[in-house]
């Protein structure tokens, strides 16, 4: 039973039908999970079966969910690894010794770190500059002449918002490629490609799985022969980087509701990021749909059918102030990650204070819940 062709149906259709997958042997209308590390040959002592030899190479549920992601990506091809920072890592090991990286500046921090002991290690000069702040990064492209930029947009946790066609524009004139972390916004909202960027990077741990259930990361690019794309599948397939077929099938289901969740999600942040932007106990809320936001008009045109499940917020008071209303909050849990279905809440400073975050920063991850119960929820925690 061939797949059926997907290609012209829009995302939603293509989520729900998992890219047109069935099970062959059963006529299933799910995918079945296959656990084989290796595969038989035949007669002639050739591949049986679509060329697979060896799971670390050929992982049948893992290439169903690279289909369905290249798919609602608009993407040449994809990859999953068994986390977010496995395909950080697949794509900076592709640099030589002595090269530039510019890297956008107070991101996610385990990016961050990550990169900068590697490159440390590596000898390869890191420049970090605000690439919200296009002026900058253009100025740093033309100077450094990176092999490669890395950005984020929306960012973790300031939800700063980044021009990706500029961007990608300044480094293609530099001769590098550029990489877009687009985890807070999806394929649904945004498709990194279009714009301009070589290869999109996922936490597939995040909204593409959505259930907090899977460890998972996932690489898409335009050009699926391109020498970086060619050094990350090789690379890959050596270090043995690759996604369980366990957690390979939970996140193909996971990206079947990807775009029901993500507008649902993205609907809730907005009615929240409004309630708090009038809130008597809030400094200032940092989320993209709110006119207010710097990169408004940018996200406007970058994110369609919603900006995202994430919203930060500062409570006036400090630590204290915050970590009370945390404590008070009953709906929100108060637990490391973003994208899943149950929202979720994290006081950042505690995290990561040496990154110059606002001690009374809050970070939500706003679920699926009814909004109604969200906004009642934040109003007894904020007292109000």
């Amino acid at each position: 039973m061939s797949p059926k062709k997907m290609e012209n149906f829009k995302p939603a259709t293509v989520a729900a039908q998992a890219a047109g997958l069935l099970d062959d042997a059963t006529g299933g209308v799910v995918p079945p999970i296959h656990p084989a590390t290796t595969f038989v040959r035949d007669d002639n002592y050739e591949p049986a079966v679509d060329g697979n030899v060896y799971s670390r190479s050929h992982a049948p549920n893992g290439q169903m969910a690279e289909k369905i992601l290249a798919q609602l990506e608009g993407a040449a091809d994809a990859m999953v690894f068994p986390s977010g920072m496995a395909a950080v890592a697949a794509v900076f090991r592709t640099l030589a010794t002595g090269a530039s990286v510019l890297v956008q500046s107070q991101i996610y921090w385990g990016t961050t770190a990550w990169i900068r002991d590697f490159c440390a290690r590596r000898d390869i000069t890191l420049i970090e500059v605000e690439a919200a702040d296009t002026a900058s990064f253009q100025a740093a492209c033309a100077e450094h002449k990176p092999a490669l930029a890395w950005v984020e947009t929306p960012s973790n946790p300031w939800l700063r918002i980044v021009d990706l066609q500029a961007c990608a524009q300044a480094v293609h004139a530099a001769g590098g490629v550029l990489v877009a972390d687009l985890t807070t916004a999806t394929p649904i909202i945004t498709q990194g490609l279009s714009f301009g960027a070589d290869i999109v990077m996922h936490s597939a741990t995040k909204a593409l799985n959505g259930h907090s259930d899977v460890l998972a990361g996932a690489l898409s690019c335009r050009d699926a022969q391109s020498d970086i794309w060619q050094a990350i599948r090789n690379d890959r397939n050596a270090a043995g980087a690759v996604l369980g077929p366990f957690e390979a099938w939970l996140l193909m289901r996971g990206m079947r509701t990807l775009p029901l969740r993500v507008e649902r999600m993205s609907a809730n942040a907005m009615k929240l990021a409004e309630y708090l932007s009038d809130h008597p106990s809030v400094e200032t809320v940092l989320y993209p749909g709110l006119p207010t936001h710097d990169g408004h008009a940018l996200a406007s045109q970058q994110m369609k059918g919603g900006y995202g499940s994430l919203v930060s917020f500062v409570v006036k008071g400090g630590a204290e102030k915050a970590l009370g209303a945390v404590k008070r909050l009953q709906l929100f849990h108060p637990a490391t990650s973003l994208g899943g279905v149950e929202s979720l809440v994290e006081h950042r400073h505690t995290i990561e204070p040496h990154t110059g975050i606002p001690e009374g920063l809050l970070r939500m991850s706003v679920g699926i819940e009814d909004a109604g119960d969200l906004i009642d929820d934040l109003a007894q925690a904020l007292g109000q």
